[in-house]
């Protein structure tokens, strides 16, 4: 055995592969477990098959594959995009809605709760308390509204539109809610529809932008 090449004394050829050399080294030292010499000689022959590998890819004889040669060349496929999620609501709308702190929320509330409690409360027949209070709830949405960006002809626009739809809503619901109530509460239907634009006014002065 000591007259062969180390190839021959792992019995593989000098084109086998690293996979092989490693399975019949292995192979043989399951074989000559119990030899020490055996065992000496195979491993001696392993590493001088290494270090002539080694050589042999210094000196260009190996073929070393481009993929490890040269990874830059490698075609690179394109990230993969990440699906974007779904909007739920349409761009105009996300544009509208703002998400307010709650000072953005408490503020305004305070301040609507006050006027209010005042058109609840107002003595009867004040008709310009009522109509003050309206006008003092209007200025409030557009400060309120008008400070968020500062676009304050949008302000004004929310606000009225508000103010006119709480009044229309707050007189319908009146007709038809007071009447079944009235033994409750002796509410006026111009209170009535105050506390629900006041209602909308806070809304509207907190939730958009």
């Amino acid at each position: 055995m000591s007259d062969q090449n180390p190839y021959e004394k792992l019995g593989v050829s000098e084109e086998a592969s690293f996979d092989e050399i490693q399975d019949a080294r292995n192979r043989l030292f399951e074989q000559h477990s119990g030899d020490a010499k055996h065992l000496e000689v195979i491993e001696a022959a392993y590493d001088a098959i290494l270090m002539d590998r080694l050589r042999m890819r210094q000196e260009g004889k190996i073929k070393v594959p481009e993929r490890i040669r040269f990874p830059e060349l490698r075609v690179q496929s394109p990230p993969k995009e990440s699906p974007t999620p779904r909007e739920q609501s349409p761009a105009w709308l996300q544009r509208m809605l703002d998400q307010p702190t709650p000072a953005d929320i408490l503020l305004p509330g305070a301040w609507f709760l006050g006027l209010s409690s005042i058109s609840l409360f107002y003595p009867e027949g004040g008709e310009q308390i009522l109509q003050l209070a309206l006008v003092v709830g209007v200025g409030t949405s557009i400060y309120f509204l008008n400070r968020k960006e500062g676009k304050f002809g949008r302000a004004v626009l929310f606000t009225l539109i508000s103010l006119i739809i709480g009044l229309i809503a707050g007189g319908l619901v009146a007709s038809w809610l007071l009447p079944q109530i009235s033994s409750f509460t002796n509410l006026g239907t111009n209170q009535f529809s105050t506390v629900v634009t006041f209602i909308l006014l806070w809304l509207v002065s907190s939730f958009l932008r």
